[in-house]
C-alpha cells in the first residue's frame, strides 16, 4: 500500500515547515489529489490517522480535494475533462489525448493550533 509512504512523506513535509516556521501543533492537512494520480483517497485518509499518531499532527484532520483529470485534444483542440487515462476524448471520440493535469498530489495548505 503506496499510501503509507505518501502519508510519511506528508507528515516529514508538515514538521520540516514546522522547524523553519515554529509551529507546534497541527490541526488540518488540506491536500490537492487528481483524478490520474493512482492514489485512493480513503486509503489515504486511513494511514495518514495511523502515521500520523506522536507526532505534531495527531489528531489533524486530513481534507482532501480531488482534482479532475484533464487532457488536450489533439484531433479537436479541446481542453477536455477525462475520468482515466486511455479513455476517448468526450467532444469528439478520438483517443489522440495528451494528459494536462490531475496527475498531481500536493500539501496545499494547513492549518495549526
Amino acid at each position: 500500500m503506496h499510501e503509507m509512504a505518501l502519508c510519511e512523506g506528508i507528515i516529514g513535509i508538515v514538521e520540516d515547515e514546522a522547524r523553519k516556521r515554529a509551529f507546534a501543533r497541527v490541526t488540518v492537512v488540506c491536500l490537492e489529489i487528481g483524478a490520474l494520480s493512482h492514489v485512493a483517497p480513503e486509503a489515504l485518509k486511513f494511514c495518514f490517522e495511523a502515521v500520523a499518531a506522536r507526532t505534531i499532527a495527531q489528531g489533524a484532520r486530513l481534507d482532501i480535494i480531488e482534482l479532475p483529470g484533464t487532457a488536450w485534444c489533439m484531433a479537436c483542440s479541446e481542453s477536455v475533462e477525462i475520468k482515466q487515462r486511455y479513455e476517448p476524448c468526450p467532444s469528439c471520440g478520438s483517443y489522440q489525448l495528451q494528459v494536462t493535469g490531475g496527475e498531481e498530489m500536493r500539501v496545499k495548505e494547513w492549518e495549526v493550533g
